[in-house]
């Protein structure tokens, strides 16, 4: 049904969908954003139109970006996700079940390679926690989203930049993150150099060689506290893991 609504005029459509949505109950403070992580995005159209439970929530996801930087409400309890061509395709590219529960922020990311029916695609559905650290601090969670991961996983080091020494012998911040995992929320102090962020190392796990370094820039001060997830992707039908990073606000990012 929700797919015929891109037909209405837009007012028509709006109203439709707050009839559609309220007859399907109350979302119970369920919040969610959504992240395409899926490589092969633009053989469909390149970005996804995502429903859940049938309601369209969040329109037009191009690869490596998420729908937002803030949530927005869905319902809780046993759910479908469907991601579709957008615009107007009504065949899904990937369909999902997932179990999300009442009051809790979820971060849906859709990761593998979309074929005829969706079939390679997981639907990694990840709870969040955005209470924020002691002031002077973030705190730094990171998602392994690489289809084309190394099969040991990766090792993460997140150092204030410049970073001026070796990291020989210096302890991973994040060790052997695998493809489709999460890491758990690290604390790290905020850089008081001229703001000037963080530099995000990500090497082979186990003193394997180095994949890429990329530049983290986050808002506060040493006077206030954040926390941001980081979203490891893959480069655009490609077999190698991308340098970019999807920078997620959690709370003050």
């Amino acid at each position: 049904m929700l797919r015929l609504l891109k037909a209405l005029p837009l007012t028509l459509a709006i109203a439709a969908v707050s009839i559609v949505a309220t007859s399907c109950g109350s979302n119970n403070g369920t919040r969610a954003r959504f992240v395409n992580a899926i490589q092969n995005t633009e053989q469909y159209g390149g970005a996804l139109d995502v429903e859940v439970n049938g309601t369209q929530q969040f329109t037009g996801v191009p690869f490596q970006t998420a729908s937002a930087s803030t949530y927005i409400p869905i319902p809780s309890g046993n759910v479908t996700i469907e991601g579709f061509e957008s615009p107007g395709v009504t065949s899904p590219v990937f369909t999902a079940s997932t179990t999300l529960s009442s009051g809790t922020e979820y971060t849906e990311v859709a990761t593998g390679l979309a074929g005829g029916t969706g079939t390679n695609v997981v639907l990694l559905s990840l709870s969040d926690d955005n209470t924020l650290p002691e002031d002077g601090t973030l705190n730094f969670r990171v998602i392994n989203a690489s289809y084309n991961s190394p099969p040991g996983g990766v090792d993460i080091w997140i150092e204030p930049t410049p970073y001026p020494f070796s990291l020989q012998g210096v302890k991973p911040t994040i060790s052997a993150l695998a493809y489709q995992s999460v890491s758990g929320y690290v604390n790290v102090s905020y850089n008081s150099n001229n703001n000037e962020g963080f530099t995000v190392f990500v090497y082979r796990a186990g003193g394997g060689t180095e994949l890429f370094a990329a530049a983290v820039s986050v808002s506060g001060s040493v006077s206030s506290a954040s926390v941001c997830t980081l979203v490891l992707t893959d480069n655009p039908n490609g077999s190698t893991m991308s340098s970019f990073l999807t920078v997620l606000n959690d709370n003050n990012c």
